[in-house]
């Protein structure tokens, strides 16, 4: 498509991918691995794109793999205000892994809540091994947050381990439904009373836990700016 419109004498080409693909292949980790991040990155740049216009990225750096201005928006601009309109007292913001701490810790300065963090380990990919709560959830309202939940293992025996230890409730908030087999599964026999996601990719499978939130709004009103040069600054809360 960015080809096609190129040859066909487009003055600028904008490409919009609320999730971009491979983003946590962002780094060699061990030998003789590929980093699909940055050969994504480079096939959009050949091919001939002036603009990218983003979400979440699993890893910030992401955005220096272009060579051309990237607008990397955050969901936070949609979940702060459903989580604000939960009025949820003895609120506490999670992260389910080390990882994620950044984020998790943005969330709750901007709420004025306790953080509370989760240590995991892995014996191979996507598959935890053992998990550790620091932090105090006795008695309290956890939200989760997350930028991929794919096979939902490490969110749900987060959620678990948190409910173990005294919580009150569990929920997770998360910006890409990646959900693979058995993800809808997990999330329907963990103890999260439900759990959040943007519309960034479409979610078909049936889980009454789930739940997304549209960004298209925000999307919209960004690519508006763009397009009218104006600024988006105003499109990050946090």
């Amino acid at each position: 498509m960015i080809d096609a419109a190129k040859r066909a004498s487009a003055k600028s080409i904008v490409a919009v991918i609320p999730y971009f693909g491979w983003a946590r292949q962002d780094r060699k980790d061990k030998p003789r691995v590929s980093i699909g991040a940055k050969l994504v990155a480079d096939l959009l740049g050949v091919a001939g794109i002036d603009r990218l216009i983003t979400m979440d990225l699993h890893a910030d750096q992401i955005q220096g793999f272009f060579n051309i201005p990237v607008d990397h928006l955050y969901a936070s601009a949609v979940f702060l205000p459903y989580i604000q309109s939960l009025k949820l007292k003895n609120l506490v913001i999670a992260a389910p892994d080390v990882g994620g701490s950044k984020r998790a810790s943005t969330f709750s300065k901007y709420l004025g809540v306790p953080l509370v963090l989760c240590n995991k380990s892995r014996e191979k990919a996507n598959e935890v091994a053992s998990m550790q709560i620091i932090g105090d959830v006795k008695g309290k309202n956890v939200v989760l947050t997350d930028d991929i939940v794919d096979t939902a293992g490490t969110i749900t025996k987060a959620a678990n381990i948190m409910i173990e230890a005294g919580a009150s409730s569990v929920r997770a908030i998360a910006s890409h439904c990646v959900m693979s087999d058995p993800a809808s599964l997990r999330v329907e026999e963990s103890h999260l009373t439900e759990m959040v996601f943007t519309d960034s990719i479409p979610y078909v499978k049936k889980c009454c836990k789930v739940k997304q939130l549209s960004i298209a709004g925000m999307f919209a009103e960004t690519i508006r700016r763009v397009m009218n040069n104006e600024s988006i600054s105003s499109q990050y809360i946090i």
